[in-house]
């Protein structure tokens, strides 16, 4: 079975004769140094024939497909580079906290700091971000004036030569305008609290980001890409409805259509809770929908995502929780076959979102036997 061709069937809703296992593996293969040939590197819980391998060799070794060269291949498709004649000076150092790293902007517009934190795992977050104050927003339009976004055709092809069969080679693209804000720039509460004071302001950076990514959607229309991934890391916490109409949708249909207008696929990450955004999943303009957590890890169940999605494709479907010891392997095999049942044939089986680095490997390995037996 070529891995690649089953992929491009799911979202040609063509037959496909298997289902496509996906999982994620980058946390846990960094998380548990799989690349190191140290032996006293590894758990015990890592079985020894993984030992010193390369994620693309444990794809290959468990009949399964990546997704996404940055992650699997350190091949990152785009670059947004700042113009070095913008007299903008970007310094980064370590802050008075372990894993924390603080990132200067420095303009002739003004500074921005930025704060980031690693805590055990290999996530960070901002503890501090960069938009505090109004002139800050206009230090941030000055920066992103001179930053240019470029897609790299060489790295696409160096990654499409090394995954070969395996997948459709891939890549996340940045935020939209609202989810930027809060994500990147601002932080939820800060975001809320500028829209409700300064609405014509915020809404006029907002368009200006807008504005900013026609560059990118130019590069990606004109790429060799066949699928992409908003990557949105979409929460109905932090997108509540009011603000999911208003902001995200309009954008949504207007890139979207861009893209399957240049003959493009695309997924959308939703990862986090999602009751209150069920009722617009049908709608979405999206091909597919990656991730979706579902109980006991997430806020809604299997057969409530399944009536809210329709037809279209599911990416992922199995919590990651799942993989941990507190979870048993039949009740994660019962729990695969449900997935399988319910979503087949319009589905990419996979962790939603990533496997941690202490899940149980060996979990992932019974699911690619499922997966290897079901008939779609």
């Amino acid at each position: 079975m070529i891995l690649r061709q089953e992929i491009l069937k799911t979202f040609l809703r063509k037959k496909t004769h298997k289902i496509v296992f996906s999982p994620r593996l980058y946390y846990w293969y960094f998380g548990n140094k799989i690349y190191s040939n140290l032996k006293k590197n590894y758990s015990k819980a890592i079985p020894t024939h993984y030992y010193g391998k390369t994620q693309l060799d444990i794809y290959k070794d468990l009949g399964s497909s990546p997704r996404y060269s940055e992650e699997t291949l350190y091949l990152p498709l785009y670059y947004e580079i700042i113009n070095p004649l913008s007299h903008i000076k970007v310094q980064r150092e370590a802050g008075t906290k372990k894993g924390q790293t603080i990132t200067i902007h420095k303009t002739p517009h003004g500074k921005l700091t930025q704060v980031e934190s690693i805590g055990s795992g290999l996530g960070g977050h901002k503890t501090e971000y960069p938009i505090k104050t109004l002139a800050d927003i206009e230090t941030m339009r000055y920066i992103l004036k001179n930053t240019t976004f470029s897609f790299s055709r060489k790295n696409f092809e160096l990654a499409d030569k090394q995954f070969g069969d395996t997948c459709v080679t891939s890549t996340y693209l940045s935020k939209s305008p609202y989810q930027k804000l809060v994500t990147e720039f601002m932080g939820f509460t800060r975001t809320i609290l500028f829209l409700k004071r300064y609405p014509s302001q915020m809404e006029n950076f907002m368009k200006f980001l807008e504005d900013w990514d026609d560059q990118m959607y130019n590069e990606i229309l004109n790429s060799p890409l066949q699928i992409v991934n908003f990557g949105e890391n979409i929460d109905s916490n932090l997108s509540p409805p009011h603000y999911f109409e208003k902001y995200l949708l309009p954008y949504y249909e207007k890139r979207v259509n861009q893209l399957h207008r240049a003959g493009k696929y695309c997924h959308i990450h939703i990862d986090g809770s999602l009751r209150d955004l069920l009722p617009y999943f049908e709608q979405l303009p999206f091909d597919g929908l990656e991730a979706l957590t579902a109980k006991p890890q997430g806020d809604v169940g299997l057969e409530e995502i399944k009536e809210a999605i329709g037809n279209k494709i599911l990416l992922d479907g199995i919590p990651s929780i799942l993989f941990i010891p507190e979870y048993s392997e039949d009740y994660l095999i019962k729990y695969t076959q449900n997935v399988l049942e319910l979503f087949s044939p319009h589905l990419i089986l996979g962790v939603s979102d990533e496997l941690s680095p202490n899940g149980d490997i060996r979990k992932i390995e019974k699911i690619s036997d499922i997966v290897k037996n079901f008939n779609s």
